[in-house]
């Protein structure tokens, strides 16, 4: 993630250095090679400074989630742009962005996805930065019917894109090329979108 963890970290920049050190090893390791005394090693700082800063392991993953759920955003919303204007193209641009972030940060995915519900909520609804579930919302409100509840039709783009990320990151589908995952497969399954009418303007 960072180029080199290992910089200045005086004026209130140890906190950040370590979270950047988590998202590094994460990276690199995986979510199983995620530690206080490794994130410190990364970071060059005291093994004491990450439960300074965080608690325990559970606070450095917090802290590192709201940090991977901004990149998160941003990766679903490059998607959806390279796709155009047209709701339906967006909507499944933010699918596919959906897909290759979780192929390119699995450990990201892993620690994001595997946080309790109220750290859950807390981390990937951090206002104006990494708020993932609107960028969602914003992509189905053209598909929900007048007078439905919106979590509906979110609930079921949410379900299938992440259900299919989930099975494809933990080989599943078999043995199939990560440079051709968000086709063919990806294609026929995201195709189910279609049957999402669009909202009368």
């Amino acid at each position: 993630m960072s180029q080199n963890t290992k910089t200045k970290h005086h004026h209130g920049d140890l906190k950040n250095a370590l979270i950047s050190a988590g998202l590094d090893i994460l990276e690199e390791n995986g979510l199983d090679g995620l530690s206080l005394r490794k994130c410190a090693a990364k970071a060059g700082v005291s093994h004491a400074a990450p439960a300074h800063h965080f608690g325990n392991l559970d606070g450095l993953k917090e802290a590192i989630s709201a940090r991977a759920f901004g990149l998160f955003r941003e990766a679903m919303i490059q998607a959806a742009e390279a796709e155009g204007s047209d709701d339906r193209a967006r909507l499944k641009g933010i699918c596919r962005g959906y897909l290759r972030f979780g192929l390119n940060h699995k450990g990201l995915l892993d620690v994001m996805f595997g946080l309790p519900a109220s750290a859950f909520l807390k981390a990937s609804k951090v206002p104006d930065e990494s708020d993932s579930y609107a960028v969602l919302r914003e992509a189905c409100a053209p598909f929900v019917p007048e007078g439905s509840t919106p979590e509906i039709v979110e609930v079921q783009v949410w379900s299938l894109i992440h259900g299919f990320t989930q099975l494809y990151t933990s080989g599943r589908f078999g043995d199939l090329p990560e440079k051709d995952a968000d086709q063919g497969l990806f294609d026929q399954v995201i195709a189910l979108l279609d049957s999402l009418s669009a909202a009368p303007s």
